[in-house]
Parts: structure tokens; sequence; C-alpha cells
């Protein structure tokens, strides 16, 4: 007899939660990586622009746990708005309003994003964002 295949999430169940436990970690000061690995694959990378203060690939729940750290450093406030996602079975195309507030200075700027997700067993395994202005952001922080 097979066995029933289980229920798949849709991508907005898999963005919800991806960005629901990424803003949980950001916000709450918290270094438990176990809080990330409900939505984020043991073999995760993020593939980060170069432009950017947190750039490169950041590898495994490790790696994920050291970009928000960076990013907490960076960021006070991280907000998304206007999510709207399309799926490839496990490829997730998303964009949205990218709202980000620097630590520093207060300043918040918004503009447009977008990122390219696979996801296995319904976890993160690779994110590459696209910003639409590193320059912008960049010139921000200064």
């Amino acid at each position: 007899m097979e066995k029933p295949l289980g229920r798949r999430r849709t991508a907005m169940e898999l963005i919800e939660n991806m960005f629901n436990v990424e803003m949980r970690f950001l916000q709450s000061g918290s270094e438990s990586l176990d809080m990330l690995a409900s939505a984020f694959h043991v073999e995760i990378v993020v593939h980060e622009p170069r432009s950017l203060p947190y750039a490169g690939d950041w590898n495994g729940l490790d790696g994920v746990g050291a970009l928000f750290r960076k990013m907490r450093e960076i960021w006070s406030d991280v907000a998304v708005e206007d999510l709207q996602v399309a799926q490839n079975d496990d490829m997730v195309f998303m964009s949205c309003t990218l709202s980000l507030t620097s630590r520093a200075n207060g300043a918040t700027i918004k503009q447009p994003f977008a990122e390219v997700l696979h996801f296995k067993d319904d976890r993160l395994i690779e994110g590459t964002p696209f910003y639409h202005d590193t320059s912008e952001i960049l010139a921000m922080l200064r």
C-alpha cells in the first residue's frame, strides 16, 4: 500500500513562515538557531549582493544566524509590505516593498524588492535577494 502524500504548503504559506521566523529572530535578539530551523534548511545558502555591508554567501543555519545578527546591527526595523508570490514546484518568486530603518541614524528607506527562493521539505534551502537600489541603501547608511 502506498503512503499518502502530505499536503504541500502554498507559496504564501512558505514565505509567511520564513518571514515570521526571520522577523522574530531579528526582533528578539535571540541567538538560538533552533528558532531558524523551523523555516530554514540545515543546508541553507543565502546569496547577498557584494555591495551591501552583509555581502556574500551565508551557508548553513550558523551562516544564516550570522547574517541575521549582522542585519540586526545595521537595521533597527525591517518590514515587508504588498507581498506577492508565485510558485513553480519547489521554487518561489516573491516581490514586495521592503522598508529598512537604519539603527545608526533612524533613517528609513522603502523600495521594491524581489527574491528567488528554493525550498526543500518546506524549508528554505537557497535564497537570492534582489534589492532595487543598493546604492541608495548604502548612501542612507553613511
